[in-house]
């Protein structure tokens, strides 16, 4: 396949760039995965699993409930982990505490 790169625009060469990005993490993260299956796999045939073999702890799957809710909009919530969002702190400098934010 040859490609006449000085026929083409300045578009179609930035397109031409974004498709073959994403074809190589495409095709990166294909062979990524087929390691990983074929190393599970290995593992497994010994008898054991990756974590236990690398001494790394199973991922925790699943989400932290919502423990706060914004009183002025209630689909803004915040579970109390991380940064305080900005409606937590402007709550908190009103003068509220977050037992008044509890759900």
């Amino acid at each position: 396949m040859d490609i006449e790169f000085d026929k083409l625009s300045l578009k179609e060469l930035r397109d031409l760039q974004a498709k073959l990005e994403r074809a190589i993490n495409s095709y990166e993260d294909r062979k990524r995965r087929e390691a990983l299956t074929a190393v599970e796999n290995a593992a497994r045939e010994h008898g054991f699993n990756l974590a236990e073999l690398t001494g790394s702890k199973p991922k925790r799957a699943g989400t932290v409930a919502p423990k706060y809710v914004n009183p002025d909009d209630p689909t803004l919530t915040w579970t109390g982990r991380g940064r305080k969002p900005r409606w937590v702190l402007e709550a908190l400098e009103q003068g509220k505490s977050l037992d008044d934010l509890l759900i």
